[in-house]
């Protein structure tokens, strides 16, 4: 099991992400120096009792979405609704829009603004 300290660290994050902004639980992990920590990461939330001041609704899965049953995913939608977050039919999130980016790094690197996916071009320019 878990030290209450790695606990308490992983809820001292989530309460720095801000309202309108969401980020997944291996990001949490990463952040709090957990490595393959994303399950760590939600029975911490799991383990927090009703009412908390700990925002445990803006964590999501790597795809945007709640990995909570179907009362709890409605539940963590509707609070993030009223924050400004917006979802798909799906019940995703774009990351990208409401993804939470730490001041000092410590989240996922991102590619550039404008970057390309896939391999790098070959020396010598553009084709």
């Amino acid at each position: 099991m878990p030290s209450v300290s790695t606990y308490q660290r992983i809820y001292a994050l989530v309460c720095r992400i801000p309202r309108g902004r969401v980020a997944t639980y291996g990001q949490v992990a990463r952040l709090a120096g957990l490595a393959n920590g994303a399950r760590q990461v939600g029975y911490a939330l799991h383990a927090l009792r009703e009412g908390t001041a700990v925002p445990w609704h803006r964590v999501l899965n790597a795809r945007g979405a709640s990995s909570l049953g179907p009362g709890g995913a409605e539940t963590q939608r509707i609070m993030l609704a009223k924050e400004g977050v917006r979802f798909d039919a799906g019940g995703r999130t774009s990351l990208a829009r409401h993804g939470w980016r730490p001041r000092g790094g410590g989240g996922r690197a991102r590619r550039p603004e404008g970057a390309r996916r896939g391999r790098p071009s070959r020396a010598g320019g553009p084709r």
